[in-house]
């Protein structure tokens, strides 16, 4: 049952009163803001993902003036790779609003998310790595998924590894992230000693020839471990968006079947 059913089913119910029901409807409308932006409001409700802010390529008066305008209908925005100038102009226009830092993207507003129940686990193979994970990370903590994360345990000492791994396998992830630049080793080694899937981020971070990330990416779809997926080069919007789909995925399907096993028959 999509989101717009559900909410039809809960004023059928009584659950939900008519004004609640509009509002809410409202807020999964298109919003128009100038010339410039079509704000897709409805998309976390539609698809379970919440609308991300791309600063690059966009003035630091658009950032601030969209952020102002998504904020009215939720409470927080996460803007991927803004500058310090659009950070300046977000601050100037939302002064009394909270803003934190995660990784090269920055979280606008406060308050938590409610948790979905899903756990994923993450690793990063070296600190350079960190910023691009961390940004995977906002974005799954923002769709409510749990987050048990380690740094630097790449392969150049891969028995730094081997704690980690037994602290996640405790944690019972419903998938991983795996984010390395360099060669891109360590998210095939992990495919390899797990059994949930894997997220390869693939990152912007070596020396020279495809030290931008093209030996990372293409070491990662070159993988002879199975349960490998891999996104683009520090796509960690879409790393993020990906682990928490099938966390939350995963348990909203345990919560139903547990439903199903304590109805009486």
């Amino acid at each position: 049952m999509d989101e717009l059913e559900k909410t039809l089913a809960a004023v059928a119910s009584g659950e939900l009163s008519p004004e609640s029901a509009a509002g809410r409807l409202k807020n999964s409308a298109v919003r128009y803001l100038g010339e410039f932006a079509a704000l897709d409001l409805g998309r976390a409700l539609r698809k379970g993902v919440p609308e991300v802010v791309y600063a690059r390529g966009k003035s630091p008066s658009q950032v601030a003036d969209i952020c102002a305008a998504m904020l009215e209908s939720r409470e927080r925005v996460i803007v991927s790779a803004p500058t310090p100038e659009h950070e300046a102009s977000i601050r100037a226009t939302l002064p009394e609003t909270p803003l934190r830092r995660a990784g090269r993207s920055v979280v606008i507003g406060g308050g938590e998310p409610a948790p979905s129940g899903g756990r994923i686990g993450a690793l990063s193979a070296g600190t350079s790595d960190l910023p691009v994970l961390e940004e995977a990370l906002a974005v799954a903590t923002e769709m409510g998924a749990s987050v048990l994360d380690f740094h630097d345990v790449g392969v150049a000492g891969v028995h730094r590894l081997a704690a980690p791994l037994e602290e996640l396998r405790r944690f019972d992830p419903d998938c991983l992230i795996v984010a390395a630049g360099m060669e891109g080793a360590l998210p095939s080694v992990v495919s390899g000693l797990v059994a949930v899937p894997v997220i390869g981020l693939p990152t912007s971070t070596g020396y020279g020839l495809g030290g931008d990330g093209t030996a990372a990416i293409l070491g990662m779809l070159q993988t002879c471990s199975p349960g490998l997926t891999v996104v683009n080069v520090d796509n960690g919007i879409g790393a993020g968006a990906t682990a928490a789909l099938i966390a939350n995925r995963a348990a909203g399907r345990t919560a139903r079947d547990n439903g199903r096993k304590s109805s009486p028959v």
